[in-house]
């Protein structure tokens, strides 16, 4: 995403937030981030896509910090698993994304609640993948009902800390209160076979809110303009140059590769890069995901 896009983006977010997504017009975040209607709709085609344009980064980003959580790390960490639910409810209040998630989800527009249920979904079959993960495949069959559990409590538990509580929201400690509590809940279920949903919903197929985004050609021209557009001196584009270099190779090391992409998108903090490293960083993780699951026996 360039700097411009970017700014139009904050510029929108500022006002969505303090004016509300229905009271904000195209013109307003003309005003505000200093830009032509061409523009703006060079970028998106309607409010509509830039309020979804800014959620669907908040996304990207998460997957990005739930990956970097992963390296090295067992899968059925459960450590990890909470860090990786808490960082979303991070992002959210890091961003103040949550009033304009309560703007769709109250919103009567067909594409914005189509694009929050499918947000929704996807969250729902990232949960239930994890819980496979860290429970093992004999949690398969209830993992849908388990994840629906979680982010219930999840929601619920937050609702009362912020209404009754002072004290800051710790959202790590709520997250391993809520796993404690699921441990008893799985195992359970496994052991009495007792399910709500169970595979009447299918959740654990991937869900991808921008499907192209994780296309090869888009991330290795992304890559090259990102690694361009650094100086020679710039700390980090040894790491740009490796990743260009083992994608374009026949047989990329995934392995190397998820070494390499922690390093990367660490570089890159605090700077002016930080938000396309980060948007990088999510791609090829999720490129290779793919890649390595297609060549799954």
């Amino acid at each position: 995403m360039n700097d411009r896009k970017q700014r139009v983006l904050l510029a929108a977010q500022r006002l969505f937030i303090e004016k509300g997504f229905a009271a904000t017009s195209v013109q307003d975040i003309l005003d505000e981030s200093q830009i032509s209607k061409g523009t703006f709709y060079n970028y998106f085609s309607s409010k509509n896509e830039c309020l979804m344009t800014i959620l669907v980064h908040a996304q990207e980003i998460t997957a990005a910090r739930r990956k970097e959580l992963m390296i090295g790390k067992d899968r059925a960490d459960k450590e990890v698993f909470a860090k990786q639910i808490a960082i979303r409810l991070e992002i959210y209040r890091e961003h103040q994304l949550v009033p304009l998630f309560e703007a769709v989800f109250h919103s009567k527009d067909p594409e914005l609640r189509g694009f929050i249920k499918k947000h929704h979904m996807a969250e729902l079959a990232w949960l239930a993948r994890r819980l496979i993960d860290v429970f093992g495949e004999e949690a398969e069959p209830y993992a849908v009902d388990c994840a629906i559990m979680v982010m219930g409590m999840v929601k619920h538990f937050i609702n009362v800390w912020v209404t009754g509580l002072k004290e800051e929201l710790d959202t790590y400690r709520l997250i391993s209160f809520i796993l404690r509590r699921t441990d008893s809940i799985i195992l359970h279920m496994i052991e009495t076979k007792d399910r709500l949903f169970g595979e009447r919903i299918s959740l654990l197929a991937p869900v991808n809110l921008e499907e192209s985004f994780y296309n090869k050609k888009q991330i290795l021209d992304r890559l090259l303009s990102f690694s361009n557009s650094l100086g020679e001196e710039q700390k980090g584009k040894q790491y740009a140059e490796f990743l260009l270099n083992e994608i374009q190779s026949e047989n990329p090391r995934v392995h190397l590769l998820e070494t390499i992409l922690g390093a990367f998108g660490a570089t890159f903090t605090d700077t002016p890069y930080e938000t396309t490293a980060k948007e990088l960083a999510f791609a090829i993780y999720h490129y290779m995901n793919g890649r390595t699951k297609a060549q799954a026996p």
